[in-house]
């Protein structure tokens, strides 16, 4: 709650990484303040992937020449 994320989804995965959290908060800055707060336990690596819906990358799209 202090970073402003919460777990949406949670998965259980095989292969190389064990689980795969699909997180809701209002920034990005809110889902990299959960990353790190649950990295400094030591016990967890994290990675972040950033996803665009259909809607965001269209936006984006229609800013090429």
């Amino acid at each position: 709650k202090k970073t402003g994320a919460r777990v949406k989804e949670a998965f259980w995965t095989l292969g190389q990484y064990d689980v795969a959290v699909i997180p809701d908060a209002p920034d990005d800055a809110s889902v990299t303040a959960f990353g790190l707060s649950v990295g400094k336990l030591g016990n967890v690596r994290t990675q972040t992937l950033r996803a665009f819906s259909a809607e965001e990358m269209g936006a984006i799209l229609s800013k090429l020449a």
